[in-house]
């Protein structure tokens, strides 16, 4: 099947009792059994849910991957990840990336002696260079957050796979339509649901794709003993917005390309990162390794902390708000929001400063889109907020 017949049909067949095209809500907590040994597959919802199979199923399939893992969050999932590793262990990471993964790194990993080392995402020798005796995995995000650097993740798996290693990548910013990292050589595929996957800004979930079975199975127990798993109703929400993954994907990359050009022409912009932009330092590999560039911009402008202010106050299409992938417009300061785990110094020497906003585009129209920014970003003589003749109207 092709990607858009998958994201619709793969895990997903009529429910066998009743013809239910869609799949049901399995709302229950453990299972009747005949006897010892006894039951149907299921046993305890913990382990196991029906309706939970059937979304690991369906990713699993979108990233053509052999074992999918859904969680109760993008982190949970990272957490299952890292539980391959043990004290006294070491792992590779790109330096830009997502603030909660940072600090799981920093200030969870770090208590048990589990060290990392970040690299430039970009610089492919240099994952080999970070690598020691105690190396066990390398871990990407690509395109990364918040500044749309891309890692060549073929070459990576080069490395990784030459020193023994596991090649860790995390697709939320791409999402599987736009990326397959397990066919470029990557072993694991993490995903913060939350975000292009379930598309609505309603749910918090995680996945985790493999291909290897003895990997699944160290992730599968972590998975089952942690119990950070969603439930059924959640499961199916995700297994819901999976559906339309295709044309929203389709969408949000269009808007984002028109919004790119347009910060790029505007005075008051100072830079703007985007892999579909011929500027953007990555364009060639995305061009390579993805099939779109996806529908996250981030730019920094001429200004200050109080500009920033300004200017998301007067936002009316768009909202200032955290997360990235639901149909809605989200923009957000990296700085004092996703990232204010990161200390200022590490934060700012990685390019994230105080005038750096990441703009999550939207599926809205894109005249809308476009009509915020433009009045948004307008300068105001006198610093105000912006009058009453100027807000955005709505044909």
């Amino acid at each position: 099947m092709k990607f858009s017949t998958k994201a619709i049909h793969a895990g997903q067949e009529p429910d066998p009792s009743t013809g239910a095209i869609m799949t049901p809500i399995f709302q229950t907590s453990t299972y009747a059994q005949t006897g010892l040994g006894g039951h149907k597959g299921y046993e305890y919802s913990r382990s196991g849910n029906p309706t939970r199979t059937a979304l690991e199923d369906c990713i699993a399939a979108l990233e053509n991957g052999a074992y999918g893992m859904a969680f109760a969050s993008g982190l949970a999932a990272e957490q299952a990840i890292l539980s391959l590793l043990k004290t006294g262990d070491h792992m590779v990471s790109c330096d830009d990336l997502y603030g909660g993964t940072y600090r799981l790194f920093e200030r969870v990993l770090s208590r048990y002696q589990i060290e990392t080392s970040y690299v430039s995402a970009s610089t492919v020798e240099d994952y080999e260079k970070a690598i020691r005796p105690n190396t066990k995995l390398i871990w990407l995000e690509t395109p990364t957050n918040p500044l749309l650097r891309l890692a060549d993740i073929r070459a990576v798996a080069e490395i990784a796979h030459r020193h023994n290693l596991l090649l860790v990548v995390d697709n939320t910013f791409s999402s599987p339509y736009f990326q397959q990292p397990l066919e470029l050589g990557a072993d694991i595929v993490v995903h913060s649901t939350t975000k292009y996957i379930n598309g609505h800004s309603d749910v918090v979930g995680g996945a985790v794709v493999v291909k290897d079975q003895t990997v699944y199975e160290a992730i599968k127990f972590y998975q089952n003993a942690a119990g950070g798993v969603p439930g059924p109703f959640d499961s199916w929400l995700t297994l819901r917005g999976i559906k339309t993954l295709a044309v929203r994907m389709k969408q949000h990359e269009e808007n984002a390309f028109a919004v790119a050009r347009f910060l790029s022409a505007h005075p008051r912009v100072e830079k703007v990162y985007y892999p579909g932009l011929a500027s953007h330092p990555d364009h060639e590999l995305a061009k390579r390794q993805m099939k779109g560039f996806g529908g996250m911009v981030s730019f920094t402008f001429k200004g200050s902390l109080e500009d920033v202010d300004q200017i998301v106050r007067r936002l009316k299409v768009i909202t200032f708000a955290e997360s990235l992938g639901g149909i809605e417009s989200l923009i957000c300061h990296p700085a004092s929001m996703t990232h204010g785990s990161i200390p200022r110094e590490i934060r700012e020497a990685r390019g994230v400063d105080d005038t750096l906003l990441r703009l999550s585009v939207g599926i809205e129209d894109i005249e809308d889109i476009l009509s915020d920014l433009e009045q948004a970003l307008e300068e105001q003589p006198d610093g105000s907020q912006i009058t009453p003749d100027k807000q955005l109207s709505f044909k």
